[in-house]
Order: structure tokens, then sequence, then C-alpha cells
């Protein structure tokens, strides 16, 4: 049996793809939207069983407002978090906030269905190693990270640290360009050189790095860096 269910992301094209792969399969999706902050509003306006909810960034803070509201307003609604992994701080907040489950966002369609189905039936959904592993990391913290972090920010010029945290908030090239009253072209330049800087490929992985690492809490930190 199909779940009817919205699908959310920070990224639009992660939530149109998921949502087209979920109706081929036999599920009902009643919406599918961008960014993830508007989650709270589609649940309202919808009343899915579930609610697929993508976040580049879970560790930020504020990123799971609307889950505790969805869990306020709407407590039958099942919320599933798809985050990067490994994230311990980002899964804690996660169920701090009422979410039922959280699935890695490179997992396959069957395992975010098994998801759906065990958070429609009212268990928690989450694979084992992944909340063993989240546990290790918040019972003995790693210095690693944070170090890694510090590095990080040190090899971003300020101008790129707000691309940065615009990026890991969802915004696309448009957003980023009148935000910070640009040219897009020059926009898209700046993020290119982000991704660069930081070695990933796109600006999903940014966003997981720099959540994971705490460079976002040392960008927003006031004084020196």
């Amino acid at each position: 049996m199909g779940v009817r269910l919205v699908v959310v992301d920070d990224h639009r094209l992660l939530a149109e793809a998921l949502a087209s792969a979920l109706k081929l399969r036999g599920h009902r999706v009643l919406a599918a939207s961008a960014p993830s902050a508007g989650a709270a509003e589609l649940v309202l306006g919808r009343s899915p069983e579930v609610c697929l909810f993508g976040t580049a960034a879970p560790a930020a803070p504020g990123a799971f407002e609307p889950v505790a509201r969805i869990r306020r307003e709407r407590p039958a609604v099942a919320v599933v978090v798809l985050g990067p992994v490994p994230d311990p701080r980002g899964i804690a907040a996660a169920f701090a906030a009422g979410a039922s489950g959280y699935v890695r966002h490179d997992e396959r369609i069957e395992g975010v269905e098994r998801a759906m189905a065990k958070a429609r039936a009212g268990e928690v959904a989450i694979a084992q190693p992944l909340l063993q592993g989240a546990f290790a990391e918040l019972l003995d913290p790693a210095q690693q990270p944070d170090d890694e972090g510090v590095r990080l920010l040190e090899m971003l010029t300020p101008r790129e640290i707000e691309v940065l945290v615009r990026v890991a908030e969802g915004e696309d090239t448009r957003l980023i360009a009148a935000g910070m009253r640009i040219a897009p072209s020059t926009a898209r330049t700046h993020v290119q050189r982000v991704l660069m800087k930081l070695g990933v490929g796109s600006r999903l992985e940014a966003a997981a790095l720099a959540a994971r690492t705490g460079l976002l809490d040392r960008a927003a930190a006031p004084g020196p860096r």
C-alpha cells in the first residue's frame, strides 16, 4: 500500500527527483518543494501521512524548527529526515525536534521506503549502525572535525564565507546574487571557488561538509577568526 507524503529538500531538484521516483513505486506524493524551511506550511495544508524532510545542514541553528512545528500541530504526521552522514549533532537535533526517522542522503530508494513505512507505523526509522555511530561520536567526540573547520574557514575569503552560508541555507544562484547585490555570473564564480577550495563537487556536499566540521557555527560567531 502506497504512502501519502510530501517531499521537501533544500535543493528543489533533489526533492522533485525523489518525488518522481516514489510516484513510480506507487506512492502518492501530495507535494514536492524547496527549501525545507517551508515544510510545515506544506504539511499543514496537505495533511500527509509522512513528510520527507531533506536538509543539507542538519546541525545549523533552527534547521529543525519546521519539524518541531509539524509535531506540535500535526502530531499524526511522521517526519523522516534525509541528511548527511556522519553528522551526530544533526541526528540528535532531528530526533530532539520530533522526527520519526533519519536516513542518509545517499541511501537507496528501497531504504527510504522502509523508513517511510516504519515511521508511518509509529516506529523509529534509523539504521542501527547509523544510530550507534552517532552515539559513539556524541559520547566520545573527536577533536579533528573542529580543527578541520578552522582550517577550512581560513581558506575562504569573507565573501566566500557569506556565499557558503547562503548555499547552506538553500539559496540558489539568483538568490545569492540578489542578497549580496552582485551579478548572477559573479555569484556563480564565488560558488565555484568555494566548491574548489573545499574540495567538493556539489553545493550539497559543501553544505554537508560545512555543517559536519562546525564551519558554519564558526562563521556565524562574532569576533576575529
